[in-house]
Order: C-alpha cells, then sequence, then structure tokens
C-alpha cells in the first residue's frame, strides 16, 4: 500500500487542523532601545524598522504592541558618552533610561511584562560587560563584576521590571542576583537567564542600536565559544541549579541544535533571541527582492519555536503579530 502524506496538505484548512507548531504573539518579546529626552525616535542603520526610542515613545509602541497580543518587552538602555565610566555607574541611577521607562510604562497600566537587560556594556566607558581587572583592562573581573550585578538587579526591582535578565556570562551570577533579590523582599522577581550566549558576530547590528561595542578587544574571554555545544548544556544547568526560572539561548537560528538539545535536558521555559543580525539578514534580502519578506520572517520564528523555544525575543514582534490570523502568527 503507498502511504500518501500528502492526503493531510490538501487546503489550507486541513494544514491548520494538523500542524504541529503553533506561534502567537504571545510567544514573542520586543526588544526596545532606549534614549534619553522626549518625542525622539532615532532610526539604526542597519535594522530597518527599528529605532532607538525615548521613553514616551516606547510607551506608545508598547500599547500597539499590547493590542496587538505580545506580552512581554526588554529594555536596552542607550546611555550618552558623557555619563559612561570605568565601573559603569550610570546602571544604579534610579532615573538611567530604562527604569525611567518600565516606571512611566507601569504608570500606563499596561498588562505586559516588563523584562530588564542585566549588563554593563551599555553603561561603561570600555564597553565590556563588568569591572576590568586592574591588572588586565581586557579581562572582566567576574566575582566584583556579579557583586555589581546585585546592586542593578535591585535598581531595576526597585523601577519595576518583572523579569531580570542577566546577559554577561558571569559565573555565579544567577545565584548573586537571586540571593540579593531575596534578601530585599523580591523574591516575587523571577530571573531569565541568558544561559548560552555565544561569542557572535550576529550581534553587529545590535552594539549600532545600544551604542556598546568594545573599544578594545572582545568578549571572547566570557562569552561562549560557538564551536562548543556540551558546554551550553553545562552553563545552562548551572544556571537552573542556581535559581534561574526562565534560560535563554543567544543567537537563535544558528544555534537551533543547541535549543533542541537544552530543552530535551531542562522542563524550565526556554527563550531563544532572534538577534539583531539575523533580522537584519532577513531584512536586507527582502529588500534587494531576494526573498519574500514576510513569509521568511515567519519561517523563522515557526523554526526556532519547533526547535524548543516558548518563547522568541524579535524585533519583528509587532510586525509579525500585524499579520496574525486567527490569534496565530
Amino acid at each position: 500500500m503507498i502511504q500518501r502524506p500528502r492526503r493531510l496538505r490538501r487546503g489550507q484548512a486541513l494544514r491548520d487542523l494538523v500542524a504541529q507548531t503553533v506561534v502567537t504573539p504571545a510567544n514573542l518579546i520586543l526588544p526596545l532601545f532606549i534614549i534619553p529626552g522626549k518625542g525622539k525616535s532615532v532610526h539604526v542603520k542597519s535594522m530597518p524598522g527599528v529605532s532607538q526610542l525615548t521613553a514616551d515613545l516606547a510607551l506608545k509602541e508598547l500599547k500597539r504592541a499590547e493590542k496587538l497580543g505580545v506580552r512581554a518587552f526588554i529594555l536596552f538602555g542607550v546611555t550618552p558618552k558623557e555619563r559612561k565610566d570605568e565601573r559603569g555607574s550610570h546602571a544604579n541611577a534610579a532615573d538611567n533610561e530604562v527604569c525611567s521607562a518600565v516606571k512611566r510604562i507601569k504608570d500606563a497600566g499596561l498588562n505586559i511584562v516588563a523584562i530588564s537587560d542585566l549588563c554593563f556594556c551599555e553603561y561603561t566607558s570600555h564597553g565590556h560587560c563588568g569591572a576590568m581587572c586592574a591588572d588586565d583592562k581586557l579581562v572582566v573581573e567576574n566575582d566584583e563584576t556579579i557583586e555589581m550585578l546585585g546592586e542593578q538587579a535591585l535598581n531595576h526591582a526597585r523601577s519595576g521590571f518583572d523579569v531580570i535578565a542577566p546577559s554577561g556570562m558571569m559565573d555565579g551570577a544567577v545565584g548573586a542576583i537571586r540571593a540579593a533579590l531575596d534578601a530585599s523582599s523580591f523574591e516575587h522577581i523571577a530571573i531569565m537567564a541568558y544561559a548560552v550566549k555565544y561569542a557572535s558576530a550576529f550581534y553587529g547590528p545590535f552594539r549600532d542600536a545600544a551604542e556598546s561595542a568594545p573599544g578594545k578587544g572582545d568578549r571572547q574571554g566570557y562569552q561562549m565559544d560557538f564551536r562548543n555545544a556540551r558546554e551550553a548544556l553545562r552553563e545552562a544547568a548551572l544556571d537552573e541549579e542556581q535559581g534561574a526560572d526562565m534560560l535563554m539561548v543567544k543567537p537563535g537560528m544558528p544555534y537551533l541544535d543547541i535549543l533542541s538539545k537544552l530543552r530535551e535536558q531542562t522542563k524550565l521555559p526556554l527563550a531563544a533571541y532572534q538577534v539583531s543580525g539575523e533580522y537584519a539578514m532577513l531584512k536586507a534580502a527582502a529588500q534587494n527582492g531576494w526573498l519574500d519578506g514576510q513569509r521568511v520572517l515567519r519561517e523563522s520564528v515557526y523554526a526556532i519555536k519547533r526547535a524548543g523555544a516558548d518563547m522568541i525575543l524579535t524585533y519583528a514582534a509587532c510586525e509579525l503579530s500585524e499579520r496574525a490570523k486567527n490569534g496565530v502568527v
């Protein structure tokens, strides 16, 4: 007897009926870049459709996102050069870009989850993710940095963030942040660990948007080597042991194998970040007429969801949600 799988592909309604993977707007997390001031929007040249926004315009964008069904956002602060220093002190200012923005968003009463990116690269004059060693200005001092991250986490918790997402790949960071939050009665604040973050060339456009590229050296000393897979599972297991509530893999599509392996290892919710380089490539190809932009964006997030992600950070969150039909992207 001939096997005929094509029977279940006859017509869109039948294909929808048997679809094994579904992406909805509620699975998407919208990243936003916050700049100081009011009424300003600065286009990011390397990321078509993405702009740095002041808090008032970010609120407007999030009102739109909420109506579309998006249920979470993550903020990245763009710190003016004059406020950056060796230790990223501006990260602890109660009125810095992200803290001011989230307070305004919370005051507006939006039913949307506020996630803070917890790192120092956006605040330091050298562009690295923490305090530099006194005897080697190209090496981040791990233990001093995790103490600093605890302080930054408290600043974000006091400002109203619902979820803290440490992204610097410092050893022991999740445990230190959990301890700091719990000791200050913020035990209800969740941690989304950037558990598996590779030292990737796909971050280039993000560093334009966040103005956070390292002045000297690179981040290969603390972010993961792209040649390693077993190390990713170890990193994720360590963060889970230290109290992470959610785990992230970054980048997304170039590391679907890692996402799939991690899905088999953990029962925690998994996030994957469709990073700036992934987004920019798809947008550039579409603008040149080489690819159908709408279809490849949709296909890309389905690939990430199919590999095991429960949620996807993507700059196309609103664009994808606008085209959702019957609540499905």
